[in-house]
Protein backbone atom coordinates (compact mmCIF):
# COMPACT_ATOMS: atom_id res chain seq x y z
CA UNK A 1 0.00 0.00 0.00
CA UNK A 2 1.10 3.52 -0.76
CA UNK A 3 1.72 6.55 1.45
CA UNK A 4 0.18 9.86 0.40
CA UNK A 5 2.77 12.64 0.78
CA UNK A 6 2.49 16.42 0.77
CA UNK A 7 5.12 19.15 1.07
CA UNK A 8 3.32 22.39 1.93
CA UNK A 9 5.43 25.45 1.14
CA UNK A 10 4.61 29.13 1.00
CA UNK A 11 4.48 29.09 -2.80
CA UNK A 12 3.53 25.55 -3.81
CA UNK A 13 2.18 22.31 -2.39
CA UNK A 14 4.07 19.35 -3.83
CA UNK A 15 2.28 16.03 -3.67
CA UNK A 16 2.75 12.42 -4.70
CA UNK A 17 2.46 8.77 -3.79
CA UNK A 18 5.30 6.86 -2.13
CA UNK A 19 5.63 3.11 -2.51
CA UNK A 20 8.56 0.68 -2.54
CA UNK A 21 11.19 3.39 -2.10
CA UNK A 22 10.10 5.81 -4.81
CA UNK A 23 7.63 8.60 -5.57
CA UNK A 24 5.06 8.61 -8.34
CA UNK A 25 2.21 10.81 -9.55
CA UNK A 26 4.14 13.92 -8.48
CA UNK A 27 2.17 17.16 -8.80
CA UNK A 28 2.60 20.79 -7.83
CA UNK A 29 -0.26 23.10 -6.87
CA UNK A 30 -0.17 26.79 -5.94
CA UNK A 31 -0.48 27.17 -2.16
CA UNK A 32 -2.26 30.54 -2.29
CA UNK A 33 -0.83 31.03 1.19
CA UNK A 34 -1.92 34.67 1.47
CA UNK A 35 -5.53 33.43 1.70
CA UNK A 36 -4.71 31.94 5.09
CA UNK A 37 -4.29 28.68 6.94
CA UNK A 38 -7.88 27.39 6.58
CA UNK A 39 -7.67 27.90 2.81
CA UNK A 40 -4.34 26.03 2.66
CA UNK A 41 -5.79 23.14 4.69
CA UNK A 42 -8.83 22.97 2.41
CA UNK A 43 -6.57 22.91 -0.63
CA UNK A 44 -4.44 20.14 0.91
CA UNK A 45 -7.55 18.05 1.56
CA UNK A 46 -8.69 18.61 -2.02
CA UNK A 47 -5.29 17.48 -3.35
CA UNK A 48 -5.29 14.34 -1.22
CA UNK A 49 -8.85 13.47 -2.23
CA UNK A 50 -7.78 13.68 -5.87
CA UNK A 51 -5.34 10.79 -5.35
CA UNK A 52 -7.80 8.30 -3.88
CA UNK A 53 -9.05 7.19 -7.29
CA UNK A 54 -5.48 6.65 -8.52
CA UNK A 55 -4.27 4.46 -5.69
CA UNK A 56 -5.56 3.61 -2.21
CA UNK A 57 -3.13 4.81 0.47
CA UNK A 58 -2.67 3.54 4.02
CA UNK A 59 -1.18 6.64 5.61
CA UNK A 60 -0.50 10.33 5.02
CA UNK A 61 2.84 12.08 5.54
CA UNK A 62 3.01 15.88 5.51
CA UNK A 63 6.01 18.20 5.41
CA UNK A 64 4.98 21.79 6.05
CA UNK A 65 6.23 25.31 6.54
CA UNK A 66 6.11 26.55 10.13
CA UNK A 67 7.23 25.17 13.47
CA UNK A 68 5.58 21.82 14.11
CA UNK A 69 4.82 19.68 17.15
CA UNK A 70 5.09 16.26 15.46
CA UNK A 71 3.73 14.40 18.50
CA UNK A 72 0.37 16.18 18.17
CA UNK A 73 0.75 17.01 14.49
CA UNK A 74 -0.07 20.67 14.93
CA UNK A 75 1.47 23.96 13.84
CA UNK A 76 3.18 25.61 16.82
CA UNK A 77 3.97 28.80 14.93
CA UNK A 78 3.79 30.09 11.37
CA UNK A 79 4.64 33.61 10.28
CA UNK A 80 2.40 35.85 8.23
CA UNK A 81 3.40 34.13 5.00
CA UNK A 82 0.49 31.80 5.91
CA UNK A 83 -1.87 33.91 8.05
CA UNK A 84 -3.93 32.03 10.59
CA UNK A 85 -1.94 28.79 10.23
CA UNK A 86 -0.58 28.82 13.80
CA UNK A 87 -2.46 26.32 15.96
CA UNK A 88 -3.75 24.25 13.04
CA UNK A 89 -4.21 20.62 14.16
CA UNK A 90 -3.18 19.18 10.81
CA UNK A 91 -2.79 15.55 11.89
CA UNK A 92 -6.22 15.47 13.53
CA UNK A 93 -7.88 17.17 10.55
CA UNK A 94 -6.44 14.74 8.02
CA UNK A 95 -7.11 11.63 10.10
CA UNK A 96 -10.74 12.63 10.55
CA UNK A 97 -11.13 13.43 6.87
CA UNK A 98 -9.44 10.35 5.37
CA UNK A 99 -9.60 7.74 8.16
CA UNK A 100 -5.92 6.76 7.89
CA UNK A 101 -2.97 7.58 10.19
CA UNK A 102 -1.27 10.91 9.44
CA UNK A 103 2.12 12.33 10.46
CA UNK A 104 3.25 15.95 10.23
CA UNK A 105 6.74 17.46 10.38
CA UNK A 106 8.43 20.81 9.77
CA UNK A 107 9.68 21.11 6.18
CA UNK A 108 13.39 21.43 6.98
CA UNK A 109 13.25 18.51 9.43
CA UNK A 110 11.38 16.47 6.82
CA UNK A 111 14.02 17.30 4.21
CA UNK A 112 16.75 16.24 6.66
CA UNK A 113 14.92 12.96 7.29
CA UNK A 114 14.74 12.47 3.54
CA UNK A 115 18.48 13.05 3.22
CA UNK A 116 19.13 10.73 6.19
CA UNK A 117 17.19 7.84 4.68
CA UNK A 118 17.70 8.33 0.94
CA UNK A 119 20.35 10.98 0.30
CA UNK A 120 23.56 12.66 1.45
CA UNK A 121 23.08 11.63 5.10
CA UNK A 122 22.35 7.99 4.38
CA UNK A 123 25.49 6.64 6.08
CA UNK A 124 25.80 9.40 8.68
CA UNK A 125 24.82 9.21 12.35
CA UNK A 126 25.70 12.79 13.31
CA UNK A 127 25.06 15.59 10.84
CA UNK A 128 23.48 18.99 10.40
CA UNK A 129 21.34 19.95 7.43
CA UNK A 130 20.89 23.55 6.32
CA UNK A 131 18.80 25.04 3.55
CA UNK A 132 19.55 28.43 2.04
CA UNK A 133 16.59 30.05 0.34
CA UNK A 134 14.07 32.67 1.47
CA UNK A 135 15.62 32.23 4.91
CA UNK A 136 18.07 29.77 6.48
CA UNK A 137 16.55 26.58 7.89
CA UNK A 138 18.30 23.89 9.84
CA UNK A 139 18.02 20.42 11.36
CA UNK A 140 20.27 18.32 13.59
CA UNK A 141 20.75 14.55 13.55
CA UNK A 142 22.59 12.94 16.45
CA UNK A 143 23.07 9.23 16.98
CA UNK A 144 20.96 8.59 13.90
CA UNK A 145 17.97 10.44 15.36
CA UNK A 146 16.49 13.85 14.67
CA UNK A 147 17.20 16.18 17.58
CA UNK A 148 14.15 18.37 18.17
CA UNK A 149 14.90 20.21 21.42
CA UNK A 150 12.43 20.84 24.26
CA UNK A 151 9.64 22.13 22.01
CA UNK A 152 10.41 20.50 18.65
CA UNK A 153 12.12 23.60 17.21
CA UNK A 154 15.87 22.87 17.48
CA UNK A 155 18.04 23.83 14.52
CA UNK A 156 16.77 27.39 14.06
CA UNK A 157 20.20 28.32 12.72
CA UNK A 158 18.84 31.36 10.92
CA UNK A 159 18.59 33.00 14.35
CA UNK A 160 22.33 32.90 15.11
CA UNK A 161 23.48 36.49 15.73
CA UNK A 162 26.49 37.13 13.50
CA UNK A 163 26.25 40.92 13.22
CA UNK A 164 25.29 42.22 16.69
CA UNK A 165 25.95 45.80 15.60
CA UNK A 166 22.88 45.49 13.34
CA UNK A 167 20.59 44.12 16.08
CA UNK A 168 17.30 46.06 16.37
CA UNK A 169 14.45 44.11 17.91
CA UNK A 170 11.96 46.93 17.42
CA UNK A 171 12.21 46.61 13.65
CA UNK A 172 13.09 42.94 13.09
CA UNK A 173 13.45 39.94 15.41
CA UNK A 174 16.03 38.51 13.00
CA UNK A 175 18.04 41.72 12.63
CA UNK A 176 21.77 40.94 12.76
CA UNK A 177 21.02 37.23 12.36
CA UNK A 178 22.41 34.63 10.00
CA UNK A 179 19.46 34.42 7.65
CA UNK A 180 19.50 38.18 7.02
CA UNK A 181 22.97 37.79 5.49
CA UNK A 182 23.41 34.18 4.31
CA UNK A 183 20.04 33.46 2.69
CA UNK A 184 19.53 33.57 -1.06
CA UNK A 185 17.07 36.40 -0.40
CA UNK A 186 19.86 38.43 1.21
CA UNK A 187 22.18 37.82 -1.75
CA UNK A 188 19.57 38.85 -4.33
CA UNK A 189 18.61 41.97 -2.35
CA UNK A 190 22.25 43.09 -2.31
CA UNK A 191 22.65 42.26 -6.00
CA UNK A 192 19.57 44.28 -6.99
CA UNK A 193 21.07 47.32 -5.28
CA UNK A 194 23.97 46.93 -7.70
CA UNK A 195 21.83 46.13 -10.74
CA UNK A 196 17.99 45.82 -10.69
CA UNK A 197 18.25 43.18 -13.45
CA UNK A 198 19.76 40.72 -10.93
CA UNK A 199 16.32 39.53 -9.83
CA UNK A 200 17.32 35.96 -8.87
CA UNK A 201 20.36 33.84 -8.11
CA UNK A 202 20.46 32.16 -11.52
CA UNK A 203 20.73 35.48 -13.36
CA UNK A 204 23.34 36.69 -10.90
CA UNK A 205 25.59 33.66 -11.40
CA UNK A 206 25.48 34.13 -15.16
CA UNK A 207 27.58 37.24 -14.45
CA UNK A 208 30.03 35.54 -12.06
CA UNK A 209 33.05 36.52 -14.17
CA UNK A 210 32.32 40.22 -13.69
CA UNK A 211 34.60 41.49 -10.86
CA UNK A 212 31.89 43.39 -8.98
CA UNK A 213 29.50 40.45 -9.10
CA UNK A 214 32.18 37.99 -8.01
CA UNK A 215 33.09 40.23 -5.09
CA UNK A 216 29.45 40.41 -4.02
CA UNK A 217 29.04 36.62 -4.21
CA UNK A 218 32.32 36.02 -2.37
CA UNK A 219 31.18 38.32 0.45
CA UNK A 220 27.89 36.41 0.68
CA UNK A 221 29.74 33.07 0.77
CA UNK A 222 31.75 34.34 3.71
CA UNK A 223 28.48 35.10 5.52
CA UNK A 224 27.54 31.44 5.02
CA UNK A 225 30.94 30.40 6.37
CA UNK A 226 30.64 32.60 9.48
CA UNK A 227 27.50 30.76 10.52
CA UNK A 228 28.91 27.34 9.69
CA UNK A 229 31.96 27.99 11.89
CA UNK A 230 29.68 28.44 14.91
CA UNK A 231 27.33 25.56 14.01
CA UNK A 232 30.15 23.07 13.47
CA UNK A 233 31.99 24.05 16.65
CA UNK A 234 28.74 23.75 18.64
CA UNK A 235 27.42 20.47 17.23
CA UNK A 236 30.63 18.66 16.16
CA UNK A 237 28.94 16.87 13.22
CA UNK A 238 30.60 14.37 10.93
CA UNK A 239 28.84 16.02 8.01
CA UNK A 240 27.10 19.27 7.10
CA UNK A 241 24.57 18.90 4.27
CA UNK A 242 23.78 22.13 2.46
CA UNK A 243 20.61 22.50 0.41
CA UNK A 244 18.61 25.08 -1.48
CA UNK A 245 18.61 25.87 -5.18
CA UNK A 246 21.62 28.17 -4.87
CA UNK A 247 23.78 25.20 -3.84
CA UNK A 248 23.43 23.85 -7.38
CA UNK A 249 26.05 26.43 -8.32
CA UNK A 250 29.38 24.51 -8.06
CA UNK A 251 31.29 27.69 -7.24
CA UNK A 252 29.38 28.13 -3.98
CA UNK A 253 30.22 24.74 -2.48
CA UNK A 254 33.83 24.96 -3.68
CA UNK A 255 34.34 28.33 -2.02
CA UNK A 256 32.57 27.32 1.19
CA UNK A 257 34.95 24.39 1.55
CA UNK A 258 37.99 26.50 0.71
CA UNK A 259 37.13 29.24 3.22
CA UNK A 260 35.66 27.13 6.00
CA UNK A 261 38.37 24.62 6.93
CA UNK A 262 41.11 27.16 7.84
CA UNK A 263 38.58 28.75 10.24
CA UNK A 264 37.91 25.52 12.14
CA UNK A 265 39.83 24.18 15.12
CA UNK A 266 41.99 21.35 13.67
CA UNK A 267 40.12 18.65 15.59
CA UNK A 268 36.88 19.70 13.82
CA UNK A 269 38.25 19.66 10.28
CA UNK A 270 37.15 16.09 9.65
CA UNK A 271 33.65 17.41 8.96
CA UNK A 272 32.46 16.73 5.42
CA UNK A 273 30.63 19.47 3.54
CA UNK A 274 28.10 17.92 1.16
CA UNK A 275 25.47 19.21 -1.22
CA UNK A 276 21.98 17.89 -0.52
CA UNK A 277 21.16 15.15 -3.03
CA UNK A 278 17.37 15.02 -3.18
CA UNK A 279 16.52 18.48 -4.48
CA UNK A 280 12.87 19.49 -4.25
CA UNK A 281 11.81 15.91 -3.47
CA UNK A 282 13.59 15.87 -0.09
CA UNK A 283 10.55 17.03 1.89
CA UNK A 284 8.20 14.54 0.24
CA UNK A 285 10.60 11.65 0.73
CA UNK A 286 11.07 12.61 4.37
CA UNK A 287 7.30 12.88 4.82
CA UNK A 288 6.96 9.37 3.40
CA UNK A 289 8.99 7.80 6.21
CA UNK A 290 7.92 9.87 9.22
CA UNK A 291 6.52 6.73 10.83
CA UNK A 292 10.15 5.63 11.36
CA UNK A 293 10.73 8.69 13.57
CA UNK A 294 8.15 8.46 16.35
CA UNK A 295 7.82 11.00 19.17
Amino acid sequence: MATMVLDIGGTAIKSGLYENGSLSEIRETATEASQGGPHVVAKAKEIIAGYRDICPFERIGISTAGQVDPARGCIIYANENIPGYTGTRLKEIMEQEFQVPAAVQNDVNAAAIGEAVFGAGKDQQDFVCLTYGTGVGGAIFTGGKLYTGSSYSAGEFGGIVIHPEERNLESDMFSGCYERYASTTALVQKAKEQNPAFSNGRILFEHLQEPEVKQLIDQWIMEIVYGLITIIHMTNPACAILGGGIMEQPYVLEQIQEQLYPNLIPSFRHVQIKKAELGNQAGMLGAAVLDRFSY
